[in-house]
């Protein structure tokens, strides 16, 4: 069973989300809440959110999932569109400068293989 969540359009650098983000891949959920919790970085707040939307994505999508048994199977992070700005410059001349945004993905599953996977493979 896996679930997921998307925080899209999220106004950071994707190379500084992924500092976060690689912290938790792979931990247990309340660790990776934890983690996220003593993490001095600005984008930490936000995938905190998006790790507690997917647990909560999980509990709703099967009733009977053990929330303490979640572990955190995939968190990327992908860039989303720039946005170009100009900055001035001398002599009457302009700089182009780029914000970037990130797209912040986390999925959370319990390592077990849904049922109608296990009679595909026989």
């Amino acid at each position: 069973m896996q679930a997921r969540a998307e925080a899209r359009y999220v106004r950071i650098s994707p190379q500084k989300a992924r500092l976060v983000v690689d912290l938790i891949r792979g931990q247990k959920a309340n660790d990776a809440l934890v983690i996220l919790q003593t993490t001095n970085k600005r984008i930490a707040p936000t995938v905190k959110k998006v790790l507690q939307s997917a647990i909560a994505n999980a509990n709703d999508r099967n009733t009977d999932v053990d929330v303490d048994a979640l572990k955190v199977t995939e968190a990327y992070v992908n860039e989303g569109p720039r946005m170009k700005r100009i900055r001035p410059a001398p002599m009457g001349r302009a700089y182009r400068y780029q914000r970037r945004i990130s797209h912040i993905v986390v999925a959370v599953g319990d390592g077990k293989k849904p049922v109608a996977a296990e009679k595909a493979e026989e």
